[in-house]
C-alpha cells in the first residue's frame, strides 16, 4: 500500500475483483484506475502518473489486467471505454471524465487534467512505487563479473526491460532505460541495437548505473 509522507490515507489500492472496482470508485468521488498490462508500456505510464501523484491528492485504484481480468472487464463494461493496458482513466463520482492510454500517457496529456481536476497537496507525496529492480542488479553483477559477454548481456537486459510491467517510479524507469532505450524502437529485431560498445564504454556505464539505483 502507499502512504504519503504525512501518513495520509493510502492512495494506490489493489482492484482484483468488479465488486472492489464499485466499493473503491463509491469511496472516492474522486478517483483514477489504472490498469497494468504485461510489458515496459505499463512501466513508462506509470513512472509519469507518480510524478503527478507527487504533488496532487488522487486515490488510486490499480488493476492487474493478466491476473484480475473480472476487474478490468467490469471497468470497460461500467465505463463504456474500449480496454487498453496501461490504461489510465480519471472517475468522478463514479463517472468516468478522461481517460488516456498506452504511450499517450505523458506529461503533457496529464498536467491539464490535473491542474483543472486534481487538488493539490499540503507537502509533497510519496508514493511507494515496486521495489523489485534486483534482476537488474544480479544481471549488471553478473556481466561486471565477466560472466557474461557484453553481447549476451545486452540482449538479457533489453528483454528483461521490454517485458517489465512493475510500477514504478518515473526516476527507476528513466535509469533503467537509460542503457539501451526503447527495446520497441527495434521492430527489426534487438540486432539493430548494433555493438553494445557503440554507446561508449559499457562496463564504465553499467557500473554507474548499478550505483544509482542502489
Amino acid at each position: 500500500m502507499t502512504q504519503t509522507a504525512q501518513n495520509e490515507p493510502q492512495v494506490l489500492v489493489p482492484l482484483t475483483t468488479p465488486e472492489e472496482v464499485d466499493q473503491f470508485l463509491t469511496e472516492y468521488p474522486l478517483a483514477a484506475v489504472f490498469k497494468a498490462g504485461t510489458c515496459h508500456k505499463t512501466m513508462q505510464g506509470f513512472g509519469v502518473l507518480e510524478t503527478f501523484l507527487q504533488r496532487h491528492e488522487l486515490p488510486v485504484g490499480f488493476i492487474r489486467v493478466v491476473d484480475w481480468r473480472s476487474a478490468s472487464n467490469h471497468v470497460a463494461q461500467r465505463t463504456g471505454l474500449v480496454h487498453h493496458s496501461p490504461q489510465l482513466i480519471l472517475f468522478q463520482d463514479g463517472q468516468p471524465r478522461f481517460e488516456v492510454n498506452n504511450w499517450d500517457i505523458t506529461p503533457e496529456a496529464l498536467a491539464p487534467v490535473f491542474e483543472q481536476h486534481v487538488p493539490v497537496r499540503a507537502g509533497e507525496g510519496s508514493v511507494a512505487t515496486d521495489d523489485n529492480a534486483e534482476p537488474y542488479r544480479r544481471l549488471m553483477r553478473a556481466f561486471l563479473d565477466g560472466q557474461l559477454s557484453e553481447w549476451a548481456f545486452q540482449d538479457q537486459y533489453v528483454n528483461m526491460f521490454r517485458d517489465d510491467a512493475s510500477l514504478r517510479s518515473q526516476r527507476e524507469f528513466e535509469l533503467l532505460s537509460r542503457l539501451f532505450g526503447d527495446p520497441d524502437a527495434y521492430h527489426g529485431g534487438l540486432h539493430q541495437l548494433g555493438a553494445p560498445q557503440e554507446r561508449g564504454d559499457l562496463k564504465a556505464r553499467v557500473q554507474a548505473l548499478l550505483t544509482e539505483l542502489g
